[in-house]
């Protein structure tokens, strides 16, 4: 049940019609996965803590930089050298005390990603590189855990939803066979500051639609943006039959 000061605090989306109390309360009684804190993680970790997701599991082995300060809004000049998920809580405890933020400073093995996949409601894929992404995603499949990835380099993005509990939704590996792109990343390729910011917002934004029932979810599809000329492009996904990932995986159940 949400208390006055809960009720207060979330007025405002309670009041939707698609939301109401019991919406709050599926986002209160939930408990998400963010793989990276970073460029897309911040904005991604501070929408949802800020909406009233009550659990935030925060995984990321890096320390903030003064480059990061350009992008990920989550830190600040004060925490420059603290590792990221301990910048990230001490901001999100401020923004909201209701969110209890848990925090994973290590690279985590594929027994350890499966085991905190498994505890989660929605998993978040804020990462830049294929290898990890790749494997977020089949721990999510394997889990049958919805999976929302977003990507932003330069100035294009792209944001989709993998919901592997619907058994014609594609997986990452439907989209994506191998890491061609493996060493695009913003260091090396460049990034426009708020690009991050839109992207991860519609994935906290997606997020919050699968966990609440609201809407229809980007499952099926990809979200591209081109920021030079503002201009979004819906592409639809099929799932794969031979994708390696979720098309096996379909292949042993009906042995």
């Amino acid at each position: 049940m949400l208390n006055d000061e809960q009720l207060l605090r979330y007025s405002r989306q309670i009041m939707l019609p698609e939301i109401e109390i019991a919406g709050q309360e599926a986002w209160l009684n939930a408990t998400v996965l963010i793989i990276g804190v970073g460029g897309l993680g911040s904005p991604v970790a501070m929408y949802l803590a800020a909406a009233g997701v009550g659990r935030l599991i925060l995984v990321d082995d890096d320390e903030v930089e003064l480059t990061n300060l350009q992008r990920q809004i989550v830190h600040r000049t004060s925490t420059i050298g603290q590792s990221k998920v301990a910048s990230a809580k001490q901001t999100l405890s401020e923004l909201n005390p209701d969110t209890d933020v848990i925090t994973i400073d290590r690279r985590l093995s594929d027994s350890e990603l499966e085991q905190q996949v498994s505890k989660a409601d929605l998993v978040l894929d804020c990462t830049d590189n294929f290898s990890t992404r790749f494997t977020v995603n089949d721990a999510c499949v394997k889990h049958r855990k919805p999976l929302v990835s977003g990507a932003a380099i330069r100035l294009e993005g792209q944001v989709a939803v993998f919901d592997s509990r619907q058994d014609d939704a594609p997986c990452y590996r439907c989209l994506y066979r191998d890491g061609s792109d493996e060493n695009l990343t913003c260091s090396e390729s460049g990034v426009l500051a708020p690009l991050v910011g839109i992207i991860g917002s519609v994935q906290a934004m997606e997020a919050l639609k699968v966990l609440a029932d609201v809407g229809e979810p980007l499952v099926g599809k990809l979200l591209l943006l081109d920021g030079r000329y503002m201009d979004w492009r819906t592409l639809k996904l099929r799932r794969d039959p031979e994708c390696p990932c979720c098309g096996q995986l379909q292949k042993q159940k009906e042995q």
